[in-house]
């Protein structure tokens, strides 16, 4: 299977303009909140009508502009689950399941017993957890037998404990589907665990696409950066020795990799390493705000300059507490980062 999507549509105040190949493999699509993600998946399943592009399904057009096809929902065969999961107040779970196809009794059963519903099959949502509605959800997804695999935020009612488990079963629904799988999220734990393939969407376009691995080592700007996880990011000038002068920091490090078009440089915080070494520095402690298993320590290089964030290990934090600390910023764990 595959998707080859091609869109733009435009809004008062904002516009969609998103491309992206995938194929048979999971796909996280992360961004912050109105970013386009859910609007990208309705343009796939024909729910919003693009103003213009293409989109391709396993190599059939459902949407063309210049030729005019616009294929409707039900013939494009693809899943979307809902991040509210979309079920009907008055069906059983069962019901919820059977409404996309009439005749699926032995499919609807096996899906029933696959997703540990049997209990509650006879029940109405009212009556189930979040995390039977969603499985609900899935399982009527599913039995519509759909070419592409769509699911937008589907961890965002739940609550901790229930994610981790419900995380565990979607890798396992993922690995067992035969088509593209589209992952909507704005966690980039959730999309770093279940997909192999991430595209970052900020301001209705398309930041960075890649392998996952690829685009958290290295997610080339300041917005992918910030939506991978780094929490260390400053303006960068190079000077005329070589260096790059973090201007939020007021420090300046050595970096091979700096590249004119690099307007900043960030660094994540756990990359930070104590001690001496390549652009090391001392900073003052402002604060220490201890996690499960770290603390994130608080620094400042001079007055009036931004914090950094170091995750310091927790054994090691409790060991060299200190209004003063010396940490150093290795060349290779520095991001260079355009606009």
């Amino acid at each position: 299977m595959s998707l080859c999507l091609d869109i733009r549509k435009k809004f008062p105040g904002f516009s969609l303009n998103v491309s992206f190949d995938v194929g048979d493999e999971s796909l996280a699509v992360l961004g912050a909140s109105g970013s386009g993600k859910s609007l990208t998946l309705s343009c796939i399943a024909g729910i919003v009508k693009p103003d213009e592009g293409r989109i391709i399904i396993d190599g059939v057009t459902v949407f063309d502009s210049v030729k005019g096809i616009n294929i409707p929902p039900q013939r494009r065969r693809t899943g979307l689950m809902f991040q509210d999961y979309a079920l009907f107040p008055n069906m059983t779970v069962e019901e919820n399941i059977r409404v996309s196809r009439r005749h699926c009794g032995n499919e609807t059963d096996e899906l029933i017993r696959r997703f540990g519903l049997e209990s509650v099959r006879n029940l109405l949502p009212s009556q189930i957890s979040g995390g039977q509605k969603q499985r609900t959800a899935l399982a009527r997804t599913l039995l519509s037998c759909p070419k592409i695999l769509m699911l937008d935020e589907p961890f965002s009612a739940l609550d901790s404990h229930l994610r981790f488990q419900t995380e565990r079963e979607l890798s396992e629904v993922f690995r067992e589907f035969h088509g593209t799988v589209i992952l909507v999220s704005h966690s980039m734990e959730e999309s770093y665990r279940l997909c192999g393939k991430t595209a970052v969407l900020h301001g209705g376009h398309v930041e960075i696409s890649g392998a996952t691995d690829d685009v958290f080592r290295s997610p080339k700007t300041k917005q992918a950066a910030i939506l991978t996880g780094c929490k260390n990011i400053s303006r960068s000038l190079g000077t005329h020795d070589g260096k790059i002068h973090a201007s939020d920091w007021d420090i300046e490090l050595q970096c091979p990799d700096y590249h004119v078009d690099a307007k900043y440089i960030g660094i994540r915080s756990h990359k930070i390493i104590h001690g001496g070494g390549v652009n090391s520095f001392m900073f003052r402690v402002i604060q220490a705000v201890e996690n499960p298993f770290s603390f994130t320590v608080m620094l400042l290089a001079k007055e009036n300059a931004s914090p950094v964030f170091w995750e310091a290990d927790k054994t090691l934090w409790r060991e060299i507490e200190s209004d003063t600390v010396k940490i150093s910023f290795p060349p290779e764990n520095l991001l260079m980062l355009k606009e």
